[in-house]
């Protein structure tokens, strides 16, 4: 979780606009320390209690609709670095060749077992051993494909001085994105308003938590997150 060096940050985010940002969390090595040990902790007592529960979840998906249980994607996360992100599979098998990356309201792709499982956001829970092995953390910027990480901004490309996160304040105000796409079928459209609109109102969020990072707020976060998903 320790930041390495500035002058030995991939190129990309070696530029005025990322380097405020790095200064800030710089001053914070202790707090980025106790994230990484609270993620750990965390994600033991998660995969302990959810064993069973993931394993009925992945019952009801191979009953439900063809195909895999675990949907597996490229995505970015520390330092520019990409990953296979997982997620319990909540749409048709090759609904990514399908039509856009993001969805909009009753995208016709998602099967009835997915459609539940994203009320509750429960499709997210194997990116717990993603904490684990570090690649993203409870609490940060949502991890994007590369298509979508290449429209950053210089400044956007600070979120990337931490892993990728499972929930975030972006996540929060924006949990009903499908409703803000609404019911455009093209994919080309709904790439569009994607990365006009909601991307950049999205990384505003991001860049705010940067600069005010803290653990009392990383908690705060995930009670949060709790609280609107049962809402």
């Amino acid at each position: 979780m320790l930041l390495l060096p500035f002058e030995k940050l991939p190129v990309e985010l070696r530029v005025p606009q990322v380097k405020e940002y790095y200064d800030i969390l710089d001053k914070k090595r202790f707090s980025l320390f106790f994230k990484r040990v609270t993620d750990i902790v965390l994600a033991l007592l998660m995969l302990i209690l959810l064993l069973i529960p993931m394993a009925v979840i992945a019952v009801m998906i191979k009953l439900g609709s063809k195909g895999p249980v675990l949907y597996k994607q490229e995505r970015v996360t520390k330092y520019n670095k990409t990953f296979r992100i997982w997620k319990f599979r909540t749409m048709t098998v090759g609904a990514d060749q399908a039509g856009a990356l993001v969805t909009s309201d009753h995208d016709a792709r998602i099967t009835g077992v997915g459609a539940k499982l994203r009320k509750l956001r429960l499709d997210e829970l194997p990116q717990v051993f993603h904490v684990l092995s570090g690649k993203m953390s409870f609490v940060g910027t949502r991890p994007e494909v590369v298509k979508y990480v290449n429209c950053y901004t210089p400044e956007m490309m600070a979120t990337l001085l931490m892993p990728a996160g499972i929930t975030s304040l972006a996540s929060i105000r924006y949990k009903d994105e499908d409703k803000i796409i609404g019911e455009i079928s093209d994919p080309d459209e709904v790439d569009r308003v994607y990365v006009e609109k909601i991307l950049p109102e999205k990384m505003a969020y991001n860049l705010e938590y940067l600069s005010h990072f803290g653990i009392r707020r990383d908690i705060r976060l995930m009670l949060s997150t709790v609280k609107h998903v049962f809402s």
